[in-house]
């Protein structure tokens, strides 16, 4: 593991995410599956997510539209959350989940907007 890569992608994963969400996640993070965390952290995280040529609100309408398709409702809703930090509206999240509709199918969309919904509702709580 490259350590500068890892410490790279753990603040950016924290920014994005949320540290709690992510201290947990590590923390949580047994024998068997920190080598996951470890992996996700540096590679998804400090590799990629810490490119410069992207910035983090186009990654994570990227995200939104992957995972719908992917059809992901617990990822869906951890990336709404993300994305709500890097900036993207509600609107733009409910255009993105419209546009999934089309390409990846509507049952796909009708859950991810689901899911959409559910964190719209606990950031309202």
């Amino acid at each position: 593991m490259n350590q500068s890569t890892f410490e790279k992608g753990l603040k950016i994963r924290r920014e994005v995410l949320g540290a709690e969400y992510v201290d947990r996640s590590i923390n949580n993070a047994t024998e068997f599956n920190l080598p996951l965390q470890e992996l996700v952290t540096e590679y998804c995280w400090g590799e990629v997510w810490g490119r410069p040529n992207l910035p983090r609100k186009t990654r994570s309408i990227i995200n939104l539209a992957m995972i719908t398709a992917l059809n992901r409702p617990h990822e869906l809703k951890l990336h709404v959350r993300g994305a709500l930090r890097n900036g993207v509206t509600k609107e733009e999240i409910r255009e993105v989940l419209l546009q999934t509709a089309i390409y990846c199918g509507v049952p796909a969309a009708i859950d991810s907007f689901r899911s959409a919904q559910e964190v719209f509702n606990e950031s309202e709580e």
